[in-house]
């Protein structure tokens, strides 16, 4: 098959997908399901700010090294036998 026979016979089934497909679904979402979809995005969210949060201290803490400085940071230990 030649490569315009092919991407011609893909939008021929997309169309005839988009014709078949009735214009609107009677259809009814349950409360828990929409709990469930909730909970998914925020767990979504969360594991996305936990992975940019990782990934930053990372980079921090590599571009420290090669500019020179320190750390500044302490443990909290260590301010509270400075008490």
């Amino acid at each position: 098959m030649k490569k315009g026979t092919s991407l011609f016979l893909l939008v021929l089934y997309c169309v005839f997908c988009m014709v078949m497909t009735p214009n609107q679904a009677s259809a009814y979402i349950d409360p828990s399901t929409t709990t469930f979809i909730i909970q998914a995005a925020i767990g979504l969210v969360v594991a996305i700010a936990a992975g940019v949060s990782i990934y930053w201290r990372k980079a921090k803490k590599k571009i420290n090294k090669v500019v020179g400085k320190e750390e500044a940071s302490k443990d909290e230990s260590d301010d509270l036998e400075d008490l």
